[in-house]
């Protein structure tokens, strides 16, 4: 007691000075006020400091048990000061290795390869459902017991397909820091076919030609946002995937040529979508409005994001649709059969419309250009056949 009290009433002077304990440990009182624990030794034939912390926050025996720790390193021929610096490497690197750290090192790569949509949801999923539980745990060390836990909680609520899509997230994850060298197998491989399958729910879709034309005509009736109504308006004259709907940029449509050249979210390919007339004078007058800015449909947050994946189907809701009659991904599905069962057109072609992956009977697939001048015309007559049904002149035309 009195000794430590020796330590608590030293004060600064003009210069910083020492005072001793024994073994080589000693308080540097600094003419700042600061006072730290320091351990003078030899090794390898050099005087060196080892530092121990500041006074009072480590206290007089926290700092003798410390100086013990090192005085036994020293005798076993080893250097307490390199000892430390190891320590606090690999220190560093665990917390720089941990599933969360590798996660969101691996999400800054692919923020510019992923849709923002697909981006966003994706790690959503792994800060609600992965980063709570084994974010802190670094990735080396996470087992199939590990993740199989976090999936079965998932699993637990019933959302049997954020599950899988979670699995998907963290096994790519995990194989990123295989490949940067933070981990040696991948354990979410072993889960493969352990996860209870979730019943595949088509979306829900109109695709009866009258209760196509009772739509359509509610469409051309919206009394709300302009660019939203328009956005529906192009979910059915072009049949995109809503995302390619809601990102389409304007640099990418060519209104002389009545083409829209982007790449397919899901395929990662080229596609090239016909404008047919139509489209063209919706997107001239909407071009108006937001061609000043990089989306064709910007977010009402701002115009450098694009329109929120919510928006389609809130305006259907508005409309009086439900999630259970219709969705802004119900336009394909709409187009595929009236195509396919009305208009009578090549299911090849509307495969190819679909930005569905098309192969020749050697197995290679086809690329972008494969058909256009076909696809022009079907796109056109589409376009024309939405209209009769629109204004209650359903034809069943056939070629």
């Amino acid at each position: 007691m009195k000794r430590d009290s020796f330590f608590k009433n030293a004060r600064p002077a003009d210069k910083d000075y020492k005072l001793t304990d024994w073994g080589g440990l000693f308080l540097l009182v600094r003419k700042t006020g600061g006072k730290l624990w320091q351990m003078a030794y030899r090794a390898e034939g050099k005087q060196k400091t080892l530092s121990f912390g500041a006074y009072p926050a480590v206290s007089l025996e926290q700092a003798r048990r410390k100086r013990d720790e090192a005085r036994a390193l020293i005798a076993e021929g080893q250097d307490p000061g390199e000892v430390k610096k190891e320590q606090r490497a690999a220190q560093r690197k665990t917390q720089t290795n941990t599933f969360e750290a590798v996660a969101r090192e691996f999400f800054e790569i692919k923020i510019n390869e992923w849709s923002e949509s697909h981006h966003t949801r994706s790690f959503q999923r792994l800060k609600r459902n992965v980063f709570p539980f084994i974010g802190h745990i670094p990735i080396s060390e996470l087992t199939v017991k590990d993740y199989l836990a976090v999936f079965r909680a998932i699993e637990s609520r019933g959302t049997l397909e954020t599950a899988r899509r979670t699995r998907e997230i963290c096994g790519q994850v995990q194989r990123y820091a295989i490949a940067t060298d933070r981990a040696v197998n991948d354990p979410v491989s072993g889960l493969k076919g352990v996860l209870k399958t979730p019943i595949k729910q088509h979306f829900a879709a109109i695709i009866k030609p009258l209760h196509v034309g009772e739509l359509l005509r509610l469409i051309e009736g919206y009394h709300g946002n302009f660019i939203t109504k328009s956005a529906l308006q192009l979910a059915a004259y072009t049949f995109v995937r809503p995302g390619e709907l809601r990102e389409a940029k304007w640099e990418d449509i060519d209104l002389e040529d009545r083409q829209w050249r982007f790449l397919s979210l899901k395929t990662k390919v080229p596609h090239i979508v016909p404008l047919a007339s139509q489209v063209v004078a919706i997107l001239e007058e909407l071009k108006q409005l937001t061609g000043h800015g990089t989306y064709v449909f910007p977010s009402v947050m701002g115009k450098n994001k694009p329109m929120s994946d919510m928006t389609l189907n809130g305006a259907l809701r508005r409309l009086g649709i439900s999630n259970k009659e219709h969705t802004g991904h119900g336009f394909r599905a709409m187009a595929r059969t009236l195509l396919d069962e009305v208009l009578g057109e090549r299911v090849d072609l509307i495969e190819h419309q679909l930005a569905h992956v098309v192969r020749d009977p050697h197995g290679r697939a086809y690329n972008r250009t494969t058909h256009l001048p076909a696809r022009t015309k079907m796109m056109q007559r589409w376009a024309d056949y939405l209209d009769q049904l629109r204004d209650g002149k359903e034809k069943k035309i056939r070629k």
